[in-house]
């Protein structure tokens, strides 16, 4: 069985969930974990995990998720995962801090996609489900919530930096989330009177002293206008030394950066742009869509008219020629696992190669010297092989590489050129892009 992966579906927004809590160091991991089982099974239903992540993947049975733990298991710490095999997809690491550490239950889930939870049901159960992990497990503060948003909140660290933030944890309220539980000390820092008056769809105290807060009824209109009122106005209650209008008014400029925007690209990069936007994450997608629609490409200066042309200096043009292709079949052996269709030298696998650099940040992860002794003259050479192979051009031979033109048309091209301004930077990769040139030439060429 595969477990269906929360990054097939990179281009949803998902619900994230945090918890963690206190559990008796005393008691068998059995009896430590049995309640948190029981309550996922009674609650869960069509997000219902189905796999157990240890060593290996399991099929979902309380004796696999124990025998995951045991493969995972060290002296501080241990762990597994539990995942789903067919939507909505979820990744949901469980782990378990021992003694000498603070003994503690953490849980993170994310289940995508977030419309998932339109449902008021399935919210509900999911509410039901947190207030008795909470009943069993005391916390200092659990959320759930929108996981782009909680990103775009700054979750966790709010501004601070990693070391405070791992010390200190949400020792005051930084934001209130669609669902919520503050611990005692939190509801005390607050003051229990005014945490329970909390305007909000539910406010409940739980019998450890924690207290229960849901914003809204359902999960996915988290951005709706109503539903951030809410939770601008429950947020300034519990912090009544914030502003209402600058609160809300940071709520809905988050709302803006996440509303959907419809991709116009320039239409020779459309293919690789939407493939860069695919490889954001969710909370940073639309703004990278609305960036790439208001950009355009520098038009590829590395040509001159074809009667400007320098003429072969060499004085063997057939051996340079093979040598171009020798030069060639170097980027081909470099990429052809991660990048299969470079054996095929069509406009499509240079649109493939353009973004598998951009992916690896090839100009900054390698070094410079490799780049511009092998990988420039490769690519340069490449970019030729294409412009010959699929526009009928022909190579003009030069000693200095830089010089070597293909000849498309009423033009002349300069790959190796090219080449060196596409490997200047990650940026560069899509200023320059080998996809663009053949493009142009393409377009040119008659």
């Amino acid at each position: 069985m595969k477990a269906l992966s929360v990054h097939d579906l990179r281009s949803e927004d998902g619900l994230r969930l945090t918890f963690d809590g206190a559990y008796d160091p005393r008691a068998t991991r059995e009896d430590a974990l049995g309640p948190f089982l029981q309550v996922l099974e009674e609650h869960a239903g069509e997000w219902m995990p189905d796999l157990v992540g240890g060593k290996r993947q399991r099929k979902y049975t309380r004796a696999a998720f124990w025998k995951a733990l045991e493969e995972r298991s060290g002296e501080r710490y241990t762990h597994c995962g539990l995942y789903r095999t067919q939507w909505p997809a979820l990744d949901m690491p469980v782990g378990l801090y021992l003694p000498p550490l603070a003994p503690r239950l953490s849980i993170m889930a994310k289940v995508k996609p977030l419309s998932f939870f339109s449902d008021k049901e399935r919210c509900h159960s999911l509410v039901e489900m947190v207030r008795a992990w909470a009943c069993h497990y005391p916390v200092t503060h659990a959320a759930a919530h929108s996981a782009a948003d909680k990103e775009l909140a700054g979750s966790p660290h709010f501004g601070r930096d990693e070391e405070t933030e791992s010390r200190d944890g949400f020792d005051k309220i930084y934001e209130v989330f669609w669902l919520n539980v503050f611990g005692p000390k939190l509801v005390e820092t607050v003051g229990r009177e005014r945490m329970l008056s909390t305007p909000a769809w539910r406010v409940e105290e739980l019998p450890n002293g924690c207290v229960l807060l849901v914003t809204w009824p359902t999960a996915s209109d988290f951005a709706s206008e109503q539903a951030r009122l809410a939770q601008a106005r429950a947020h300034v209650h519990l912090r009544p030394d914030l502003d209402f209008d600058t609160v809300l008014h940071a709520l809905h400029e988050r709302s803006a950066r996440l509303a959907p925007v419809e991709p116009h690209f320039h239409s020779n990069l459309a293919p690789l742009l939407s493939r860069v936007v695919d490889r954001a994450a969710v909370h940073e997608r639309q703004s990278r869509i609305a960036e790439f629609n208001a950009w355009q490409p520098p038009e590829p200066e590395e040509w001159r008219p074809a009667e400007s042309a320098l003429l072969p200096d060499m004085e063997d043009p057939a051996r340079a020629r093979e040598h171009y292709g020798d030069l060639a079949e170097h980027l081909v052996a470099l990429l052809h696992t991660e990048v299969p269709s470079v054996f095929e030298a069509t406009p499509e696998s240079l649109t493939d190669i353009d973004f598998y650099f951009w992916r690896e940040e090839f100009p900054t992860s390698r070094l410079r010297e490799n780049i511009d002794a092998h990988a420039i003259p490769a690519i340069g050479a490449y970019l030729g092989e294409v412009l010959v192979r699929r526009l009928g051009g022909q190579w003009i031979p030069r000693q200095k590489l830089e010089e070597a033109q293909v000849r498309v048309g009423n033009r002349v091209w300069l790959p190796f050129v090219r080449a060196r301004q596409y490997m200047r930077s990650r940026q560069a990769l899509l200023d320059y892009s080998l996809t663009l040139l053949f493009r142009v030439a393409e377009r040119y060429r008659s």
